[in-house]
Order: structure tokens, then sequence, then C-alpha cells
């Protein structure tokens, strides 16, 4: 029985890969290892001014955690009033009115230009600028009148000034994810008879969504950590400030800065992981490349099937009879 394999449709020989050596790069890795462990015990043992008994001392103080729940309130509710205010300024920077862009471009320019600690001083001096609140009739007898300092606690004047910053940068990043969708998208849209509502909510948001998630996310992380300036305002009950006082009466900052940092980096990983379940939710779909679609058959075995009947329409001594010339016994007819 002859091999059913021709000559040119042999297996070829596995190929033996030989990794690619980075010796240099080892060694790097080893000495960036030996300077963190050299840093580590180095902190731990002899730097008698980290005081880690002091560390674990008020790692979980009440007042540490009064803190804690002061700084969060005031991260949760300055990113949603900012949001919000972030999406009616992009809608305003989008909008065919000159009017509407003029006003949202002022607001823009004017809280991104000016530092976040100078606008948190001056709302912790507004009581002083309006003492009170009146509603009515420009030029007449107000119909209300309320006492600013009164009515507007510091925890509040806080919550304002990092909200209206922080509206300003989000305003961007809206407007930025609307940018990105395609004009076709929202053509299509209004060729189905979609109004404006629908057309964002289910056609043009769902996919600025993935342009617009990534920078909120890293927003709400700078915004856990510029809780810190609200002592302009002044608010004294947040982490930073409130981990400063303790350390005013112990007199041992260090270890109270080790403590605020602890838990400032604990609260920052659990939203980076919120963040990053948000990303990969609102990326189904982009850049995902289609299953190959493998033969049913290897191609060794259809190349050998081939070079079969090849062999069998046409042996080696078909020249000599003249009932093999053509396949199936098919003689030449003249």
């Amino acid at each position: 029985m002859s091999d059913s394999r021709t000559p040119g449709h042999e297996v070829p020989e596995p190929i033996q890969a030989i990794k690619l050596r980075h010796p240099w790069r080892n060694v790097f890795a080893v000495v960036v290892l030996a300077m963190v462990a050299l840093f580590l015990y180095d902190a731990a043992f002899n730097r008698p001014v980290y005081a880690w008994d002091e560390v674990g001392k008020y790692l979980f103080d009440v007042r540490v955690i009064s803190a804690i729940g002061y700084t969060l309130q005031l991260t949760i509710y300055s990113m949603i009033i900012a949001i919000v205010l972030g999406v009616i300024l992009a809608v305003m920077r989008l909008s065919p009115n000159p009017v509407l862009r003029s006003v949202a471009w002022a607001f823009l320019w004017v809280f991104r230009g000016t530092p976040v600690y100078v606008q948190l001083t001056f709302w912790g001096l507004v009581g002083v600028v309006y003492k009170t609140i009146d509603i009515g009739i420009p030029f007449q007898e107000p119909w209300f009148q309320f006492d600013t300092q009164a009515m507007l606690s510091y925890f509040t004047l806080a919550v304002i000034g990092l909200a209206l910053n922080e509206s300003a940068y989000m305003a961007e990043i809206v407007r930025a994810g609307l940018l990105a969708v395609d004009k076709g998208q929202e053509e299509a849209a209004v060729a189905l008879g979609l109004g404006w509502w629908h057309t964002m909510s289910r056609i043009v948001l769902p996919q600025a969504m993935r342009v617009i998630i990534p920078p909120t996310g890293n927003e709400v992380i700078s915004m856990l950590k510029t809780t810190s300036l609200v002592i302009a305002v002044p608010f004294t009950l947040e982490l930073y400030t409130r981990t400063r006082d303790i350390a005013a009466v112990t007199y041992k900052p260090v270890p109270m800065l080790i403590v605020a940092s602890i838990w400032y980096l604990l609260i920052t990983s659990i939203l980076m992981v919120g963040q990053y379940y948000l990303e990969r939710y609102f990326a189904k779909g982009v850049g995902a490349r289609p299953d190959t679609v493998k033969p049913l058959t290897p191609t060794e075995a259809v190349a050998i099937q081939r070079a079969n009947e090849t062999e069998a329409v046409a042996p080696a001594d078909r020249n000599d009879d003249p009932d093999t010339r053509w396949p199936d016994g098919e003689r030449s007819r003249s």
C-alpha cells in the first residue's frame, strides 16, 4: 500500500520557539524589590516618628470614623449636583442659541479659571457679602427675607462650592461624550420619528457613556481628595482637618497623616473597582472581533484527499492506455 502523502504536502515539523531572555530586566526588578524592602524595613523599625502604635490607636477612633462619614457626604452630594449641572451646561454649550452658549462659556471660564481654594474661601464669606436673601420683585419691598448665615451652614456652603467648581469640569466631559457620538445616529433617530428626549436617552447617551464614564470616575476620586480643602469655608469635620486637630493635641502629626492617608487609599481603591466595572459595562461590544470561523476539515486532510483523487484519476501509465485519458473511462471523440 502506497503512502497517501505526496512530496508537496508533507507535514511540517513543529516550530520550537526559544523564549527571548531579558537579563537586565530581571536585574532591575530585583533592585527595585530590594529598595522597596529596605524602605519598608526602615519605616517599620528605624523611624520612631512614624509611631505605628499611635496609628493603630487612632485608625478606628470614633472621631476619625465620623470624619469619614462627612467626607463621603461631601463627595456624594457635590458630585450629584455637579453631574446634573454639568449636563445642563453641556447642553447649553451645544445649543444653537448664542445667549445660552455665552452664559455657559462664561460660567466655565470663571470656575475653571480660578483655584478651588479661592472659591471655597469666597463661599465662606458669602454671609458677609450677602447678609440676607430677599425674595420678591426687584426694587420693591421683599416678600420674604432670610438671614444668610442662619440659613446656610458651613457644610452646605462647602457642598455648593465644591459642586459649582466640579460642574464646570463635568460640563466639558459630558460635551466631549456627546460630540463623540456620530451625527448620523441622531439623524437616524429623527428619521424614525423619535423626539429629543428619546433620542438622547436611548440613542446618544448610551453611546456617549463609554466616553463619559472614565473621566467621571477620575473626577469622583479627585473630589474625594479635594474635600480636604473645605477648611477654607471653614468646615472642620472632614477627615483631613479632623486628624489634624487630633495631632494638634497629641503633638504627633505624622501618625495622624498616616491614618488619613490609609482611609483615603481605602476609599479610593473601592471607587476604582466600581469605576472598572462601570467602564466594562458601558464598553460592551466596543472593539469586539467576530469569532474566527474554523474549517470543518483540516487543511492537511483536504490536501491529502485531493492528492489521492488525482492519483486515482491519472495513474502513471495513462499515456499508454487510451481508455484512461478521460475520467470515467470516456474516450476522446474524433
